[in-house]
């Protein structure tokens, strides 16, 4: 039964030993990174290597960053929007994307979500143009195959996805700019994984490291699998692992699993 599961790890150096750790006590076939914060020629590949996990990345330094491990070896590899929407290419200069071959008629594509800043700023205003270039860069690909995309998506879809949905109006990540933007790359046939197999508020895949927030559940679900109704009839499961930030030192996310048939 494979596993698929996404993690912002906020720096995979820094988080390096809670990764391997958790690969070794999940054994999940693919893990898809966001936040990996270091070059492609840094990426710490070998702990991975040593595992059995072929590592495919797309990263600058500090900053941003995605990668895919996994156990077989992947075909269509592809970094960033150009090589399939060349008229977005200017997107690219952030490294928040990376998709991969899962199977003839499987994609599976790995985003990292600019986090906005603050309400209606410029970078507030950046988030919205990528998440409608990523709508049309998905609108391409679901036509093509069966698609799995996941990530960090830095957006709360319901008030059930954050503790507190007061003022909502202009939090990042909750307006409804985000949402209808995110919700118009649902309508292209994707289903939420997770809301596939629980429907209950009070499940979370961010937490602020401040105010014992984690401690108090004070979190945000802003880390998803989407998937087309292909994968959906094979879905099994898809569940946050919150263990790893219990972890000292963690990430201030977790991570979140679909196993499929």
């Amino acid at each position: 039964m494979p596993k698929i599961a996404t993690w912002n790890v906020n720096s995979i150096r820094t988080r390096l030993d809670h990764v391997c750790q958790w690969l070794d006590s999940t054994g999940v076939d693919y893990l898809c990174l966001q936040e990996t914060k270091v070059t492609d020629a840094e990426f710490p590949r070998q702990p991975f290597l040593d595992r059995g996990y072929h590592v495919y990345c797309s990263g600058q330094k500090a900053y941003n960053g995605v990668a895919i491990l996994s156990r077989q070896p992947l075909a269509g590899v592809e970094a960033g929007f150009a090589p399939q929407l060349p008229s977005h290419s200017e997107l690219d200069t952030q490294k928040r994307l990376i998709r991969a071959q899962l199977a003839p008629d499987v994609i599976l594509v790995n985003v990292y979500i600019p986090n906005g800043g603050e309400y209606d700023s410029e970078k507030y205003h950046y988030k919205l143009h990528w998440l409608k270039g990523l709508h049309a860069y998905l609108q391409k690909l679901t036509a093509q195959a069966e698609v799995i995309l996941c990530g960090d998506f830095n957006i709360a879809p319901e008030d059930k996805d954050l503790f507190d949905a007061r003022d909502r109006a202009t939090k990042v990540g909750a307006t409804d700019a985000e949402r209808n933007l995110l919700a118009a790359i649902r309508d292209l046939g994707f289903h939420d994984a997770f809301r596939h197999f629980t429907n209950e508020p009070g499940h979370y895949s961010w937490w602020d490291y401040r105010a014992g927030a984690f401690r108090r559940n004070q979190g945000w679900r802003i880390d998803h699998l989407y998937i087309t109704p292909a994968v959906k009839a094979r879905a099994c499961n898809c569940r946050i692992d919150i263990a790893p930030r219990r972890l000292p030192k963690p990430s201030d996310h977790a991570p979140v699993i679909l196993e499929i048939e």
